[in-house]
């Protein structure tokens, strides 16, 4: 019995000291290699304020001197600026972009400021940092503050945004996965980023690649049914028209296919969107895009819509007349004019005139047409009204008219009336205008040479004076506004 106690003791001594020493070993070996899990090696005592930026071994240099460079280069007749090896200078910034819902694949998008401060000599900028790497947001997260190695890269545009990455020839590629890491450096801060706050009228070239808030906005009440870019029509991106309920000023949202949230039907509601300002793919119109759907915050149930009236579709048009125009008489290339009508141009240069065309976008004999493409102008609002129709005359009203178009894109049409509009032109837009939300007006999804009817608009149920309105409206971006066409007009009644 002796012997076994001692044997069980002496046991238990070597078991209890090789466990001190495997603990003793384990704390060493987590000591000596818990530097190895920081993403970046430069740290070391934290500064006073808890946050340490990497040591940076160069010059640096403004996000104006980059947008300089590029404007000298281009001056010169050279598309892109290349800034040589041994130029050992650095840019810093904030992250403003995130790929972690897919909207946003293979860039990062930096500005030089957390907040909307500018300044003559420092004006607040991004800038686009073009990267052949997937799931960036697992190292640099929105509000995370960067340092960029300019040395060897180069400065140039794609699709329109200022974009610094690697060249090959006059081209701008994307930095490679080697090298990215070297290339970008992540700082310690990540910084509460504070949108600008802007109307999109005050929008410019400035605010691209930068985070901006946009308020009292929502998405145009005919296309509340629809989703982020999960429809057919959409192909790479889906483009939803979000206007100003302060001033009906719109910009389209770029949302990519490949967005978790496509599929997501879009806010019903009134509020705040934020995101970044960019421009399409092909450079022709400025698109708001978001990080995710969190991004569009329209809680309020308020909506700003125009009023409407809607007595919907009628079986049949009336048997009597009261106004038609088919333009036949008019002259083609000139503004539409006689029979009643006020063509009126509200901004830029372009109003409903005659035109006669034949081949696959044929026109209707003469037809009506407006368009602003190529125009130049920065807005584009033309209003084609009817005479005034005495509703109380008669009863059984119908309306009925043909519509096409050419690609309309960033423009629109719509229908509208007014019972207050005194018929002079000084004003037409002080006068309320509703909408007629029954007829059928061409869709920029459909076929470019057919001529579409409205349907059978009933008017039956309104009553007093009306003028009725075809108003055409521009983006603003006159390269990506089509033209709408218009013919057979008529406004009848059964006795």
């Amino acid at each position: 019995m002796k012997c076994a106690a001692f044997t069980n003791y002496k046991k238990n001594t070597i078991m209890s000291k090789t466990n001190k020493i495997l603990t003793f070993l384990s704390i060493f070996t987590l000591l000596v290699f818990m530097p190895s899990c920081v993403n970046d090696d430069d740290y070391s005592t934290p500064d006073p304020s808890g946050v340490q930026d990497p040591n940076i071994d160069g010059d640096r240099t403004n996000f104006q001197a980059i947008y300089s460079r590029l404007g000298q280069a281009q001056a010169n007749g050279d598309p892109t600026a290349i800034i040589p090896a041994d130029e050992n200078i650095y840019i810093e910034g904030y992250v403003v972009s995130s790929d972690q819902a897919g909207n946003f694949f293979e860039e990062i998008l930096i500005q030089n400021k957390v907040d909307d401060s500018d300044s003559m000599d420092d004006p607040r900028l991004g800038i686009r940092l073009a990267v052949n790497v997937g799931s960036l947001s697992d190292t640099y997260e929105f509000g995370r503050k960067v340092f960029v190695k300019l040395a060897g890269l180069t400065i140039g545009e794609s699709n329109g945004v200022l974009t610094v990455a690697k060249g090959e020839g006059s081209q701008v590629e994307q930095i490679q996965e080697f090298e990215y890491r070297d290339i970008i450096i992540r700082g310690a801060e990540v910084a509460d980023i504070t949108p600008k706050v802007v109307p999109i009228g005050d929008l410019s070239e400035q605010d691209i690649n930068t985070y901006i808030q946009l308020d009292n906005m929502q998405f145009n009440r005919n296309q509340l049914s629809m989703t982020y870019a999960g429809e057919p029509s959409d192909s790479f991106d889906g483009f939803r028209t979000i206007e100003s309920c302060a001033d009906n000023s719109t910009i389209l949202l770029q949302t990519s296919t490949f967005a978790d949230f496509k599929s997501v039907q879009i806010a019903q509601g009134q509020g705040s969107i934020r995101g970044v300002l960019s421009r399409d793919f092909g450079d022709d119109f400025d698109v708001f895009v978001v990080n995710s759907a969190s991004d569009v915050d329209f809680a309020s149930t308020e909506r700003c819509d125009p009023i409407e009236l809607d007595c919907g579709t009628a079986a049949a048009p009336g048997t009597t007349n009261l106004f038609n125009d088919d333009f036949e008489s008019q002259t083609n290339s000139n503004l539409i004019s006689g029979n009643g009508w006020t063509n009126y141009i509200e901004a830029g240069t372009e109003g409903w005139e005659a035109y006669t065309s034949g081949g696959t976008n044929a026109s209707l004999g003469r037809s009506a047409r407006v368009g602003s493409f190529n125009s130049s102008d920065d807005s584009s609002v033309a209003w084609l009204i009817t005479p005034a129709i005495n509703l109380d005359a008669q009863s059984g009203e119908t309306l009925i008219f043909k519509t096409s178009n050419s690609f309309s894109d960033g423009s629109e049409m719509e229908l509208l009336f007014s019972n207050d509009w005194d018929g002079t032109e000084a004003n037409i837009t002080s006068a309320t205008w509703g909408v007629l939300p029954a007829a059928y007006i061409v869709q920029d999804s459909d076929f470019f040479g057919a001529w579409l009817d409205s349907g059978n608009v009933d008017l039956s149920c309104a009553s007093g004076t009306i003028h009725i309105a075809f108003k055409y409206t521009g983006s603003g971006q006159s390269g990506m506004d089509g033209t709408y066409e218009l013919d057979d007009i008529s406004i009848d009644y059964t006795p």
